[in-house]
């Protein structure tokens, strides 16, 4: 059945995801009240009343395409953390981040997207990002490449002997231990900045306006839609382990990923050493 549905007419998909944000998202856009906003564990970490019925659309439009496939959501995971347990299970899975970039919504920033990944057993097999503000949709196919915007597109390779840029975990969300190893990337020839949306950096790692990213944490919904645009964009990702990313978790911290394979290797030797 799985086979089928990506055989098909994927566009579904990304209309589900552009109702849901005319629905949910885009009319609280610099509309929220004091009290649509709530921190989870701590002050940097909010969700909103558009994260949780944004999460409640995608949920019943994307099951209703594709039926006996499950979903696992942040804001689900938050309720009930067995959530998770699906991505280890039988049946397809969408993986989905309501809104994506949430500090940013709540700050009138237009950096936040819609996160959706298809994956069975593991495997990551199609992908949208979507940035309502931004009007971007960019999608992949395991298999058959990315688009942003319908327009096919690669990562390329970073110009030799130019410093590389790399999107890193916020300062904010990082321990003390944290830090210290992405603090190696803070050497000659490499430029670390801290990350905005997860998802939309991937975006630029995909279309090569980022070389790389460095991230301490492993939430799939943050990662599982972007780790896919990238590598059918032409770019690479691995743990510090050396290892491939396992969107169940259990991985080696920190990982990356990166426009191709040399630019990975460098940045994950660099958090290695």
């Amino acid at each position: 059945m799985i086979e089928d549905f990506l055989a098909g007419d994927l566009t579904a998909v990304d209309e589900a995801l552009r109702k849901a944000a005319a629905a949910e998202i885009m009319p609280r856009f610099r509309q929220l009240a004091a009290h649509e906003i709530v921190e989870k564990n701590g002050p940097h970490d909010l969700v909103t009343v558009a994260d949780r019925l944004a999460e409640q659309h995608l949920t019943a439009s994307l099951t209703a395409l594709l039926p006996g496939s499950r979903v696992v959501g942040e804001e689900a995971v938050h309720a009930d953390p067995s959530v998770l347990e699906a991505l280890r299970g039988d049946d397809p899975v969408w993986i989905v981040d309501p809104v994506d970039g949430t500090r940013q919504f709540v700050h009138g920033d237009p950096g936040f997207a819609t996160l959706v990944c298809l994956a069975h057993r593991g495997e990551l097999l199609a992908s949208w990002t979507y940035a309502p503000a931004l009007e971007r949709m960019a999608t992949a196919v395991r298999g058959g490449g990315a688009r942003l915007d319908g327009v096919p597109m690669r990562s390329g390779s970073p110009e030799p002997g130019r410093e590389l840029t790399v999107a890193i975990s916020h300062f904010d969300f990082t321990t003390d231990e944290e830090k210290r190893v992405l603090g190696r990337l803070g050497t000659h020839g490499v430029a670390p900045r801290p990350c905005g949306s997860a998802g939309l950096e991937y975006l630029n790692v995909a279309r090569g306006a980022l070389d790389a990213t460095a991230f301490s944490w492993e939430n799939p919904w943050d990662h599982a839609a972007g780790l896919l645009l990238v590598a059918e964009a032409g770019g690479a990702s691995g743990t510090v382990a050396g290892e491939p990313f396992r969107i169940a978790g259990g991985n080696a911290m920190p990982f990356a990923s990166a426009r191709d394979a040399a630019t990975l290797r460098h940045i994950l030797a660099l958090l290695a050493s």
